[in-house]
Protein backbone atom coordinates (compact mmCIF):
# COMPACT_ATOMS: atom_id res chain seq x y z
CA UNK A 1 0.00 0.00 0.00
CA UNK A 2 1.20 3.44 -0.96
CA UNK A 3 1.97 5.99 1.54
CA UNK A 4 0.55 9.42 1.61
CA UNK A 5 1.62 11.67 4.17
CA UNK A 6 -1.11 14.12 2.81
CA UNK A 7 -3.97 12.00 4.03
CA UNK A 8 -2.66 12.74 7.46
CA UNK A 9 -2.35 16.56 7.53
CA UNK A 10 -4.39 19.20 8.65
CA UNK A 11 -7.54 19.80 6.59
CA UNK A 12 -6.55 23.35 5.56
CA UNK A 13 -3.74 21.93 4.70
CA UNK A 14 -4.55 19.69 1.34
CA UNK A 15 -5.09 22.65 -0.63
CA UNK A 16 -1.84 24.73 0.28
CA UNK A 17 0.04 25.15 -2.87
CA UNK A 18 3.65 25.71 -1.38
CA UNK A 19 5.38 29.49 -2.09
CA UNK A 20 7.25 29.10 -5.45
CA UNK A 21 10.84 31.76 -4.67
CA UNK A 22 12.54 33.30 -7.93
CA UNK A 23 14.62 31.23 -9.27
CA UNK A 24 18.20 31.00 -8.00
CA UNK A 25 21.29 31.68 -10.20
CA UNK A 26 22.74 28.82 -9.50
CA UNK A 27 19.81 26.55 -10.63
CA UNK A 28 19.42 28.66 -13.85
CA UNK A 29 22.83 27.84 -14.95
CA UNK A 30 22.59 24.71 -13.88
CA UNK A 31 19.68 24.01 -15.84
CA UNK A 32 20.47 26.01 -19.09
CA UNK A 33 24.03 25.30 -18.64
CA UNK A 34 25.07 29.23 -19.29
CA UNK A 35 27.37 31.47 -17.51
CA UNK A 36 27.38 34.82 -16.31
CA UNK A 37 23.34 35.11 -15.54
CA UNK A 38 21.57 38.24 -13.35
CA UNK A 39 18.73 38.02 -11.25
CA UNK A 40 16.47 40.61 -11.26
CA UNK A 41 13.37 38.23 -9.71
CA UNK A 42 13.16 39.03 -6.13
CA UNK A 43 13.57 42.60 -5.18
CA UNK A 44 16.58 42.15 -3.67
CA UNK A 45 19.10 45.14 -3.42
CA UNK A 46 21.89 45.05 -5.90
CA UNK A 47 23.99 46.81 -3.61
CA UNK A 48 23.64 44.02 -0.56
CA UNK A 49 24.28 44.57 2.61
CA UNK A 50 26.58 47.88 3.29
CA UNK A 51 29.95 48.22 5.25
CA UNK A 52 28.86 48.05 8.09
CA UNK A 53 26.56 45.32 8.29
CA UNK A 54 29.53 43.81 6.76
CA UNK A 55 31.56 44.27 9.70
CA UNK A 56 29.21 43.50 12.14
CA UNK A 57 28.80 40.11 10.55
CA UNK A 58 32.06 39.07 10.08
CA UNK A 59 32.30 39.80 14.14
CA UNK A 60 28.86 37.68 14.93
CA UNK A 61 30.71 35.21 12.67
CA UNK A 62 33.25 34.44 15.80
CA UNK A 63 30.07 33.66 18.29
CA UNK A 64 28.51 30.99 15.94
CA UNK A 65 28.92 28.51 18.33
CA UNK A 66 26.53 30.07 20.95
CA UNK A 67 22.54 30.25 20.50
CA UNK A 68 21.57 34.30 19.75
CA UNK A 69 19.57 36.49 21.53
CA UNK A 70 16.42 34.94 21.76
CA UNK A 71 14.85 38.21 23.16
CA UNK A 72 17.24 40.00 20.49
CA UNK A 73 17.56 42.63 23.25
CA UNK A 74 20.20 44.94 21.19
CA UNK A 75 17.91 44.68 17.75
CA UNK A 76 14.62 45.69 19.32
CA UNK A 77 16.28 48.83 21.54
CA UNK A 78 17.71 50.50 18.11
CA UNK A 79 14.46 49.65 16.37
CA UNK A 80 12.05 50.83 19.10
CA UNK A 81 14.37 54.13 19.11
CA UNK A 82 14.54 54.17 15.25
CA UNK A 83 10.32 54.87 15.46
CA UNK A 84 10.12 56.27 18.93
CA UNK A 85 8.01 53.42 20.38
CA UNK A 86 8.65 51.34 23.69
CA UNK A 87 10.37 47.73 23.29
CA UNK A 88 7.29 45.99 23.87
CA UNK A 89 5.82 47.16 21.16
CA UNK A 90 8.73 45.53 18.89
CA UNK A 91 8.25 41.36 17.87
CA UNK A 92 11.64 40.42 15.53
CA UNK A 93 10.89 37.59 12.79
CA UNK A 94 12.90 35.33 10.68
CA UNK A 95 12.05 37.95 7.57
CA UNK A 96 8.69 39.74 7.81
CA UNK A 97 7.09 36.83 6.51
CA UNK A 98 7.47 35.07 9.72
CA UNK A 99 5.31 37.86 11.49
CA UNK A 100 2.62 37.08 9.02
CA UNK A 101 2.49 33.47 10.03
CA UNK A 102 2.60 34.56 13.66
CA UNK A 103 -0.20 36.75 12.86
CA UNK A 104 -2.23 33.76 11.30
CA UNK A 105 -1.24 31.79 14.10
CA UNK A 106 -1.75 33.90 16.94
CA UNK A 107 -5.07 35.45 15.69
CA UNK A 108 -7.09 32.98 13.16
CA UNK A 109 -9.16 29.86 13.23
CA UNK A 110 -11.75 28.18 11.41
CA UNK A 111 -14.28 30.41 12.61
CA UNK A 112 -13.18 33.92 11.93
CA UNK A 113 -12.48 35.72 9.18
CA UNK A 114 -9.27 37.83 7.27
CA UNK A 115 -9.43 40.11 4.25
CA UNK A 116 -6.76 40.87 1.92
CA UNK A 117 -6.88 42.26 -1.53
CA UNK A 118 -6.78 40.61 -5.21
CA UNK A 119 -3.60 40.67 -6.57
CA UNK A 120 -1.86 40.63 -3.05
CA UNK A 121 1.63 39.48 -1.69
CA UNK A 122 1.39 35.36 -1.97
CA UNK A 123 1.99 34.86 1.16
CA UNK A 124 -1.59 36.15 2.97
CA UNK A 125 -3.48 33.52 0.91
CA UNK A 126 -1.02 31.12 2.07
CA UNK A 127 -1.19 31.92 5.88
CA UNK A 128 -4.69 32.06 6.06
CA UNK A 129 -5.55 29.15 4.50
CA UNK A 130 -3.27 27.05 6.73
CA UNK A 131 -4.90 28.00 9.72
CA UNK A 132 -8.49 27.15 8.52
CA UNK A 133 -9.67 30.94 8.49
CA UNK A 134 -12.53 32.10 5.50
CA UNK A 135 -10.58 34.47 3.20
CA UNK A 136 -12.44 37.08 1.96
CA UNK A 137 -10.52 39.18 -1.29
CA UNK A 138 -11.44 42.35 -2.50
CA UNK A 139 -11.72 42.83 -5.95
CA UNK A 140 -8.74 45.22 -7.37
CA UNK A 141 -9.18 48.62 -8.84
CA UNK A 142 -9.88 47.90 -12.80
CA UNK A 143 -7.94 48.97 -15.64
CA UNK A 144 -8.44 52.62 -15.81
CA UNK A 145 -7.74 53.70 -12.37
CA UNK A 146 -5.12 55.15 -11.76
CA UNK A 147 -3.75 52.88 -9.32
CA UNK A 148 -4.52 49.79 -11.68
CA UNK A 149 -4.78 46.37 -10.28
CA UNK A 150 -4.07 48.14 -6.91
CA UNK A 151 -5.65 47.91 -3.22
CA UNK A 152 -9.46 49.14 -3.63
CA UNK A 153 -9.75 50.54 0.08
CA UNK A 154 -13.63 51.03 -0.13
CA UNK A 155 -14.11 46.74 -1.48
CA UNK A 156 -11.86 46.28 1.41
CA UNK A 157 -14.06 47.97 3.99
CA UNK A 158 -17.38 46.34 2.44
CA UNK A 159 -15.99 42.70 3.59
CA UNK A 160 -14.98 43.60 6.85
CA UNK A 161 -17.54 42.39 9.70
CA UNK A 162 -18.07 41.24 13.56
CA UNK A 163 -16.15 38.01 12.31
CA UNK A 164 -12.43 39.69 10.52
CA UNK A 165 -9.62 39.45 12.62
CA UNK A 166 -7.36 40.47 10.12
CA UNK A 167 -6.66 42.46 7.53
CA UNK A 168 -3.83 42.58 5.22
CA UNK A 169 -2.46 45.59 3.31
CA UNK A 170 0.84 46.01 1.60
CA UNK A 171 1.86 49.35 1.15
CA UNK A 172 3.81 49.85 -1.44
CA UNK A 173 2.30 46.36 -2.53
CA UNK A 174 4.15 42.97 -4.22
CA UNK A 175 4.02 42.42 -7.33
CA UNK A 176 1.99 45.43 -8.60
CA UNK A 177 3.91 48.19 -6.98
CA UNK A 178 0.78 50.10 -6.76
CA UNK A 179 0.27 51.91 -3.42
CA UNK A 180 -2.17 53.91 -1.07
CA UNK A 181 -2.38 57.62 -0.06
CA UNK A 182 -2.12 58.54 3.23
CA UNK A 183 -5.13 59.92 4.17
CA UNK A 184 -7.14 56.99 2.98
CA UNK A 185 -5.23 54.41 4.56
CA UNK A 186 -5.42 56.48 8.07
CA UNK A 187 -9.55 56.61 7.43
CA UNK A 188 -9.39 53.24 6.44
CA UNK A 189 -7.65 52.22 10.06
CA UNK A 190 -9.64 54.71 11.91
CA UNK A 191 -13.26 52.90 10.35
CA UNK A 192 -12.00 49.46 11.05
CA UNK A 193 -13.83 47.62 14.32
CA UNK A 194 -11.31 47.64 17.26
CA UNK A 195 -11.93 43.43 17.11
CA UNK A 196 -9.87 43.67 13.54
CA UNK A 197 -5.93 43.93 13.17
CA UNK A 198 -5.10 45.93 10.30
CA UNK A 199 -1.75 44.88 9.30
CA UNK A 200 0.23 47.21 6.77
CA UNK A 201 3.29 45.51 5.56
CA UNK A 202 5.29 47.96 4.43
CA UNK A 203 8.20 46.05 2.91
CA UNK A 204 8.99 48.60 0.71
CA UNK A 205 8.59 51.70 2.50
CA UNK A 206 12.32 52.81 2.82
CA UNK A 207 12.11 53.47 -1.87
CA UNK A 208 8.80 55.51 -1.44
CA UNK A 209 9.20 59.25 -2.55
CA UNK A 210 6.57 61.58 -1.43
CA UNK A 211 4.59 63.47 0.80
CA UNK A 212 1.49 61.63 0.10
CA UNK A 213 2.96 58.60 1.46
CA UNK A 214 1.90 56.88 4.35
CA UNK A 215 4.39 55.66 7.42
CA UNK A 216 1.69 54.17 9.31
CA UNK A 217 3.92 53.47 12.43
CA UNK A 218 3.67 56.87 13.13
CA UNK A 219 -0.35 55.99 14.30
CA UNK A 220 0.54 53.22 16.26
CA UNK A 221 -0.01 55.20 19.57
CA UNK A 222 -3.51 56.56 18.10
CA UNK A 223 -5.23 52.68 16.97
CA UNK A 224 -4.16 49.88 19.13
CA UNK A 225 -5.27 47.85 16.17
CA UNK A 226 -2.50 48.56 13.89
CA UNK A 227 0.22 46.18 13.42
CA UNK A 228 3.21 46.98 10.95
CA UNK A 229 5.54 45.03 9.15
CA UNK A 230 9.41 46.05 7.86
CA UNK A 231 12.05 43.85 6.90
CA UNK A 232 15.80 44.34 6.53
CA UNK A 233 15.41 42.10 2.90
CA UNK A 234 15.21 44.82 0.65
CA UNK A 235 16.67 48.39 1.18
CA UNK A 236 19.04 47.30 3.74
CA UNK A 237 20.51 44.78 1.64
CA UNK A 238 20.04 41.43 4.31
CA UNK A 239 17.17 39.27 2.31
CA UNK A 240 19.77 36.36 2.87
CA UNK A 241 20.05 36.30 6.72
CA UNK A 242 16.13 36.41 7.04
CA UNK A 243 15.31 39.15 9.43
CA UNK A 244 12.23 41.65 9.86
CA UNK A 245 9.83 43.49 12.90
CA UNK A 246 6.22 44.29 13.64
CA UNK A 247 5.36 47.37 15.44
CA UNK A 248 2.28 46.79 17.16
CA UNK A 249 0.59 47.43 21.11
CA UNK A 250 2.21 45.33 23.52
CA UNK A 251 -0.93 42.87 24.15
CA UNK A 252 -0.60 42.58 20.20
CA UNK A 253 3.26 41.66 20.90
CA UNK A 254 2.59 40.07 23.67
CA UNK A 255 0.44 37.26 21.96
CA UNK A 256 2.81 37.20 19.10
CA UNK A 257 5.56 36.46 21.69
CA UNK A 258 3.11 33.11 22.72
CA UNK A 259 3.80 31.15 19.25
CA UNK A 260 7.31 32.85 18.16
CA UNK A 261 9.59 30.28 17.72
CA UNK A 262 12.78 30.39 19.85
CA UNK A 263 16.13 32.16 18.47
CA UNK A 264 14.09 32.40 15.35
CA UNK A 265 16.42 35.10 14.46
CA UNK A 266 19.71 33.99 14.17
CA UNK A 267 23.07 36.03 15.87
CA UNK A 268 24.91 37.20 12.79
CA UNK A 269 21.27 38.65 11.43
CA UNK A 270 20.69 40.48 14.80
CA UNK A 271 23.98 42.23 14.47
CA UNK A 272 23.78 42.81 10.58
CA UNK A 273 20.61 44.29 11.23
CA UNK A 274 21.50 46.62 14.30
CA UNK A 275 24.48 47.37 12.27
CA UNK A 276 22.38 48.23 9.35
CA UNK A 277 20.24 51.17 10.86
CA UNK A 278 22.72 53.36 11.86
CA UNK A 279 24.33 53.16 8.36
CA UNK A 280 22.61 55.83 6.62
CA UNK A 281 24.95 56.16 3.79
CA UNK A 282 24.48 52.78 2.79
CA UNK A 283 20.32 53.45 2.43
CA UNK A 284 20.75 56.94 1.14
CA UNK A 285 22.93 54.81 -2.18
CA UNK A 286 20.15 52.00 -2.82
CA UNK A 287 17.13 54.28 -2.56
CA UNK A 288 19.05 56.69 -4.96
CA UNK A 289 20.34 53.66 -7.40
CA UNK A 290 16.61 52.45 -7.56
CA UNK A 291 15.05 55.65 -8.28
CA UNK A 292 17.93 55.81 -10.95
CA UNK A 293 17.25 52.37 -12.18
CA UNK A 294 13.15 52.95 -11.90
CA UNK A 295 13.50 55.55 -14.43
CA UNK A 296 15.98 54.07 -16.53
CA UNK A 297 13.90 50.67 -16.47
CA UNK A 298 10.40 52.54 -16.91
CA UNK A 299 12.08 54.44 -19.96
CA UNK A 300 13.17 51.49 -21.45
CA UNK A 301 10.30 49.11 -21.22
CA UNK A 302 7.63 52.03 -22.62
CA UNK A 303 10.46 52.13 -25.42
CA UNK A 304 9.58 48.62 -26.39
CA UNK A 305 5.62 49.67 -26.96
CA UNK A 306 4.74 47.46 -23.58
CA UNK A 307 2.62 48.96 -20.23
CA UNK A 308 3.99 49.53 -17.22
CA UNK A 309 2.19 49.84 -13.86
CA UNK A 310 3.14 52.85 -11.68
CA UNK A 311 5.65 51.71 -8.46
CA UNK A 312 7.33 53.16 -5.68
CA UNK A 313 8.64 49.85 -4.43
CA UNK A 314 12.59 48.68 -6.15
CA UNK A 315 10.55 46.52 -9.59
CA UNK A 316 7.85 46.93 -12.09
CA UNK A 317 5.24 45.04 -13.73
CA UNK A 318 4.90 45.57 -16.97
CA UNK A 319 2.03 43.78 -19.14
CA UNK A 320 4.09 41.73 -22.38
CA UNK A 321 0.40 42.01 -24.09
CA UNK A 322 1.18 38.09 -24.34
CA UNK A 323 1.51 35.32 -22.35
CA UNK A 324 4.45 36.53 -19.88
CA UNK A 325 5.56 32.27 -19.38
CA UNK A 326 6.66 32.62 -22.49
CA UNK A 327 8.78 35.77 -22.64
CA UNK A 328 10.42 34.13 -18.83
CA UNK A 329 11.60 31.24 -20.56
CA UNK A 330 13.18 33.68 -23.39
CA UNK A 331 14.54 35.47 -21.25
CA UNK A 332 16.28 32.92 -18.85
CA UNK A 333 17.68 31.06 -21.94
CA UNK A 334 19.96 34.78 -22.38
CA UNK A 335 20.77 34.46 -18.68
CA UNK A 336 18.43 37.26 -17.06
CA UNK A 337 15.62 35.63 -14.47
CA UNK A 338 13.05 37.88 -13.95
CA UNK A 339 9.39 36.91 -12.20
CA UNK A 340 6.32 35.29 -14.14
CA UNK A 341 3.09 36.26 -11.74
CA UNK A 342 0.79 33.90 -13.86
CA UNK A 343 0.34 32.22 -10.03
CA UNK A 344 -1.17 35.66 -8.65
CA UNK A 345 -3.71 35.71 -11.52
CA UNK A 346 -1.74 38.11 -13.74
CA UNK A 347 -0.86 35.75 -17.16
CA UNK A 348 0.35 38.63 -19.56
CA UNK A 349 2.68 40.51 -17.11
CA UNK A 350 6.15 40.42 -15.38
CA UNK A 351 7.63 41.74 -12.38
CA UNK A 352 11.32 43.13 -12.55
CA UNK A 353 12.87 43.70 -9.93
CA UNK A 354 15.61 47.24 -10.33
CA UNK A 355 19.06 46.52 -10.74
CA UNK A 356 22.54 47.76 -11.62
CA UNK A 357 22.69 50.77 -14.55
CA UNK A 358 24.56 47.60 -16.33
CA UNK A 359 21.74 44.93 -15.30
CA UNK A 360 19.17 47.01 -16.32
CA UNK A 361 20.89 47.58 -19.30
CA UNK A 362 21.17 43.83 -20.22
CA UNK A 363 17.29 42.79 -18.75
CA UNK A 364 16.52 45.29 -21.54
CA UNK A 365 18.62 44.21 -24.57
CA UNK A 366 16.81 40.53 -23.19
CA UNK A 367 13.63 41.64 -23.30
CA UNK A 368 13.66 43.32 -26.64
CA UNK A 369 14.91 40.01 -28.43
CA UNK A 370 12.68 38.31 -25.98
CA UNK A 371 9.98 39.77 -27.61
CA UNK A 372 10.97 38.95 -31.10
Amino acid sequence: MSFNALNLAAAPVHKLAPYVPGKPLSELEREYGITDSIKLASNENPLGPGPQAKAAIAQAVQSLGLYPDGNGFALKQAIAAKHACDVSQVTLGNGSNDLLVMLAEGFLNHTVEAVYAQYCFAIYPIVVQATGATARVAPAHPAPHPQALGHDLYEMRKLVNERTRLVFIANPNNPTGTWVEKDALKAFIAAAPKATLVVVDEAYIEYTQGTDFADASQWLQEFPNLVVTRTFSKAYGLAGLRVGYALSHPSVADVLNRVRQPFNVNSVALAAAEAALQDAEHLRASVQLNAQGMQQVTQGLQALGLHVYPSRGNFVLVDCARPGGAVYEALLRQGVIVRPVGGYGLPTQLRITIGTQAENARMLTALQAALK
